[in-house]
C-alpha cells in the first residue's frame, strides 16, 4: 500500500515543472530538518527530565571515554 502511494506520488512529482519540482524537493527538505529538530528537543526534554528524576548520572569525558574502552 505504501509502496504504491510513493509510486503514485513520484509518478505526478514528473508532472510538475522543472521548478516546481525543485520548489517541491525544498519543501520536503525543509519538512524533514523540522522533524529531526522536533525530534531532537524531544530526545532533549527527555534526558533532561531522567536526569532532574536521578535516572542516570553526570560522567566526565575521561570517564566515558574509560567506560567505552574497557
Amino acid at each position: 500500500m505504501i509502496q504504491e502511494i510513493f509510486s503514485e506520488i513520484l509518478d505526478a512529482s514528473q508532472q510538475l515543472s522543472l521548478e516546481d519540482q525543485e520548489t517541491l524537493i525544498q519543501i520536503l527538505k525543509n519538512r524533514l530538518l523540522e522533524q529531526k529538530r522536533a525530534e531532537l528537543v524531544k530526545d532533549v526534554r527527555e534526558a533532561e527530565q531522567e536526569f532532574a528524576e536521578g535516572k542516570c548520572q553526570a560522567f566526565t569525558p575521561e570517564q566515558i571515554m574509560e567506560e567505552i574502552l574497557s
